[in-house]
């Protein structure tokens, strides 16, 4: 399957060895959006005609999307970021910089509080305040919500992104193995034979 994995690092298309290269174009296609994540859509949601590096949230609406979320059910900070980033398709994942100094404003609001902790984690749950909040906000919490799950629905990068996390996985895994050494023929012979079916199987999918 050479014509598979023979490319060269220099080729755009393909990431190089630790994926700086689709990381740069990633960002230039997609800019920056608020909060330190990004998003490839333009204010208010919609792909610009003058490029893509808007924002998606405006401000103040991340403090509500948290809010809502974990009324949902408690969360944790790092399971919000996950489900923000599947509810957009996988098209913006706000960073933890970002979540964090918000979800400790949201509590210094007294609207969540930490209901307990494992480790070093903390599991959020909505106060009365925060369901205050939430009930005189309905209306830009619901149009809100609807934004998000139309741009879920528009995410043009979210495939591709999951090839490209799949692709490092499998160079990550070959590389530490290769460089434990000590290989012998037979282990050898799976490890292309496990590559060779695979490249089989996404060539005739």
């Amino acid at each position: 399957m050479r014509h598979f994995f023979s490319h060269r690092r220099s080729d755009p298309r393909w990431p190089g060895q630790d994926g700086r290269c689709e990381a740069r174009r990633f960002h230039r296609d997609f800019g920056d959006g608020e909060h330190g994540g990004r998003s490839p859509f333009g204010r208010h949601g919609h792909h610009g005609r003058g490029g893509r590096g808007g924002r998606f949230f405006e401000s103040g609406d991340l403090r509500l999307v948290l809010l809502r979320l974990i009324a949902e059910r408690p969360r944790h900070g790092y399971e919000l970021m996950e489900e923000i980033e599947t509810r957009l398709g996988g098209a913006y994942r706000p960073s933890p910089g970002t979540i964090y100094p918000t979800l400790t404003l949201l509590e210094e609001l007294g609207q969540i509080a930490v209901s307990a902790t494992e480790g070093a984690k903390k599991l959020y749950a909505v106060t009365p305040e925060g369901e205050r909040v939430l009930a005189g906000q309905k209306a830009e919490a619901d149009a809100l919500f609807a934004r998000m799950e139309a741009a879920g629905g528009e995410a043009p990068a979210a495939g591709k992104l999951q090839i490209l996390r799949a692709m490092h996985n499998l160079k990550l895994a070959l590389r530490l193995r290769l460089g434990r050494g000590n290989l012998s023929e037979e282990q050898l012979r799976r490890i292309v034979e496990a590559i060779d079916a695979t490249a089989t199987r996404i060539e005739r999918e």
